[in-house]
């Protein structure tokens, strides 16, 4: 009688995990992701753009064979973003300190990147320094609907003459079906000092969230990332006060915004260092749709940095952090002197 019992004991408990198992939920994963590629410009001199003031363009020699890898190294992390959980390369990926398209398509046409089908979205912006900003995307997986660029007027404080920066460019299109938009950004940097520069980023922090509100005027539900180069930490006033990002995604209001990269901060981690100081300016963030648990469509999962071993400097003065591509005159062999961001969305399948 007891062997019968037992028995009987094995064969629900079985019955229990089997039915458990069949019940376990599965999730498409993707990989949205931001980098900064630090001066990837190519060895043609452009008497329209300053160019020339570019480290590969004023190097003396070899300059075709540094071109050649830094593009490859370019490729190789892009190739390896999120590839952890995703399986695959970024799915989308906004990119900053590009001089053209031209650079873009040699990138997209690496041997790293080749069979992933990279579509491009650039547009030339009026920085003086010649650099844009671009959305990279797997053709397989993401279809663009409308592409825009959005210009920044800035004028400086002292001299009153137009002071020229990069444009936010705004992509809407479908993620497997989904409609989400994207807003790539690379606001005006601390040059001249954080508090004399701070007015230009809140001026783009501004054009950002007249963005953000125009998409949510046709749609309040609408699926939203800004990522980018903010050249501001997530406490800054430009992102804090006036896109109002909120660091607790549980607190976030309709219509709000929610930046993980806030707490990365707090906990003393950051995308670039300078003078033995880090900094957090590479962040993603996203609207509140983005955060529901109800995963029938694309939603947040998690956000990283993607800092690994090998796009670190392993000794020296700058030892720690990020393997800068330029320094002291030359190609250094490294990568960029930021670590890029991702976040994972989700959705779940049918078994």
């Amino acid at each position: 009688m007891n062997h019968l019992k037992l028995r009987l004991l094995i064969i629900f408990l079985f019955t229990f995990l089997v039915a458990h198992a069949q019940e376990k939920k599965k999730f498409n994963i993707h990989t949205i992701a931001f980098y900064n590629l630090e001066n990837l410009f190519d060895t043609i001199n452009d008497p329209t753009k300053f160019d020339e003031a570019s480290p590969i363009m004023e190097l003396n020699t070899n300059k075709g064979e540094a071109y050649k890898n830094k593009v490859h190294n370019m490729a190789r992390v892009i190739a390896d973003i999120g590839r952890d959980q995703a399986k695959n390369s970024p799915a989308i990926i906004g990119v900053s300190e590009v001089e053209n398209r031209n650079v873009l398509v040699d990138l997209v046409n690496d041997s790293l990147l080749l069979d992933k089908n990279y579509g491009i979205i650039h547009f030339d912006s009026p920085d003086e320094r010649g650099i844009d900003v671009a959305l990279l995307y797997q053709k397989a997986i993401f279809r663009p609907i409308s592409e825009s660029k959005h210009r920044l007027d800035l004028y400086d404080n002292v001299s009153k003459r137009r002071d020229y920066t990069r444009d936010q460019l705004l992509v809407t299109g479908k993620l497997d079906g989904d409609l989400i938009h994207v807003i790539v950004n690379h606001w005006p940097s601390r040059s001249g000092g954080e508090a004399r520069s701070r007015s230009k980023r809140e001026a783009a922090a501004a054009l950002n969230k007249h963005l953000i509100d125009s998409l949510q005027a046709i749609d309040p539900y609408a699926k939203i990332f800004t990522m980018g180069d903010f050249n501001d930490d997530p406490t800054n006033t430009s992102i804090k006060d006036i896109l109002k990002a909120e660091n607790d995604r549980d607190k976030v209001k309709f219509k709000g915004i929610y930046n993980p990269y806030e707490n990365f901060y707090k906990q003393g981690l950051g995308t670039t260092a300078y003078r033995d100081a880090w900094s957090l300016f590479d962040q993603i963030m996203m609207t509140k749709p983005l955060l529901d648990r109800d995963f029938s469509s694309y939603r947040f999962y998690k956000a990283f940095i993607y800092n690994k071993y090998y796009l670190t400097t392993k000794e020296g003065r700058y030892k720690g952090y990020p393997f800068r591509s330029w320094s002291d005159g030359g190609f250094s062999g490294g990568f960029s002197d930021h670590f890029p961001v991702y976040v994972y969305v989700i959705k779940e399948v049918d078994n």
